[in-house]
């Protein structure tokens, strides 16, 4: 459930995040400590599982959510809607990312998402190596009269995201028939083609800005730069060691045991779930017809 804000509120734009699980919700505490000195006036929304654990947290408005996507990843359009009845815009951080320096003012917002880091979709999905495949793409592509050629990719772990007169609200019915459809067929991450999709078929605009939007952490970034020879591996070695040791804590065989156990349970439910509402979604269902037809 969305909790519109008046529009007179200010600031005019928050931070906004998800947090669902122990490991998440530790990441989004040092977001929140980290915005807390270098935005200090800036509000972060986020959405987890247990919001009460952030309670004390002065720039924090927590709001309680259950996963709605097989294994999380599209339940960031959530987060995006969230943030968007409260506020004309927004910046999506993942839980991880840390902020290691002051929030400039002159933030490049505009009607639409911007994002730091994308490609053309064919380039992303053809020239890297990825775990999806791309004939649902092209499925989707097909479908809703698509000119893939133009269609952008996006990596979504960071991005700007405004009110656009409504197109928003399209982009997320979109963003969920196309995670719908992906996931049915087992594929539960990808997130930055579906938005790239959405966004074409919707005119939710999106546009690129190569330029840091303010100093930041986020380790597979990091990884993929100091792979490149284009980043010092020395440079980010203490960011690196307080992320693995949120990633990887020490536990007993047993609590392993269980928490895979629980794992695997959480999964096969939403999973489930998906299948159940794709059944009510037509788009959905129009996407899994035409595939397979081309099987």
């Amino acid at each position: 459930m969305l909790h519109p804000t008046p529009p007179s509120a200010s600031p005019s734009y928050c931070f906004c995040t998800l947090a669902v699980g122990q490991r998440y919700r530790q990441h989004a505490k040092m977001l929140a400590a980290d915005l807390q000195t270098h935005a200090p006036s800036t509000p972060l929304i986020v959405l987890s599982d247990r919001p009460t654990e952030f309670a004390e947290l002065p720039n924090v408005k927590a709001f309680k959510h259950r996963l709605r996507s097989t294994k999380g990843y599209h339940d960031k359009r959530f987060v995006l809607a969230q943030a968007l009845a409260l506020f004309e815009s927004c910046i999506f951080v993942d839980a991880d990312v840390r902020i290691l320096g002051p929030v400039p003012e002159d933030i490049p917002f505009a009607p639409g998402i911007v994002a730091r880091y994308g490609c053309g979709i064919i380039k992303h999905n053809t020239e890297h190596k990825i775990r999806a495949p791309f004939a649902p793409i092209q499925v989707v592509a097909s479908t809703l009269n698509l000119n893939l050629p133009t269609v952008s990719w996006m990596h979504e772990c960071m991005f700007l995201a405004s009110r656009q007169q409504g197109k928003e609200k399209a982009f997320f019915q979109l963003w969920q028939s196309m995670a719908y459809y992906f996931e049915n067929l087992g594929i539960y991450c990808g997130e930055g083609n579906i938005i790239g999709l959405a966004a074409a078929k919707s005119g939710f605009n999106l546009r690129f800005h190569r330029h840091d939007f303010f100093p930041c952490f986020k380790d597979s970034i990091y990884k993929e730069q100091i792979k490149q020879g284009t980043h010092d591996p020395h440079t980010m070695a203490e960011e690196f060691a307080v992320h693995r040791a949120i990633e990887y804590p020490k536990r007993s065989r047993l609590q392993k045991v269980q928490n895979k156990v629980s794992q695997a349970l959480s999964f096969r439910t939403r999973w489930l779930a998906v299948k159940w509402r794709s059944r009510q979604d037509k788009l959905t269902q129009t996407f899994l017809r035409l595939h397979a037809q081309q099987s």
